[in-house]
């Protein structure tokens, strides 16, 4: 939802509680958009960094489904050009 400044001085509150219940608010001045109110959740959400790759394979569905990952013994990758 978009809110012109004064309004969005005027009801903060209200404000508040529709970044929390719906949602990022925008705020415009001058028909401007000039900032977004959002709730403390959504803004960590957005901060959060990215897990590693480690932490995605270990948390992966598949870690403990069985599934055997190992190279042939006799395979020894691809031949150097070189």
């Amino acid at each position: 939802m978009n809110w012109q400044l004064q309004e969005a001085k005027s009801k903060f509150s209200q404000l508040v509680n529709q970044a929390i219940d719906e949602g990022p608010q925008i705020v415009t001045r001058h028909g401007e958009k000039v900032v977004v109110v959002l709730s403390i959740s959504d803004y960590e959400k957005m901060v959060q960094p990215p897990p590693s790759l480690l932490n995605l394979l270990l948390n992966s569905p598949l870690t403990n489904s069985g599934l055997i990952i190992e190279r042939d013994k006799e395979d020894f990758g691809r031949e150097s050009i070189l």
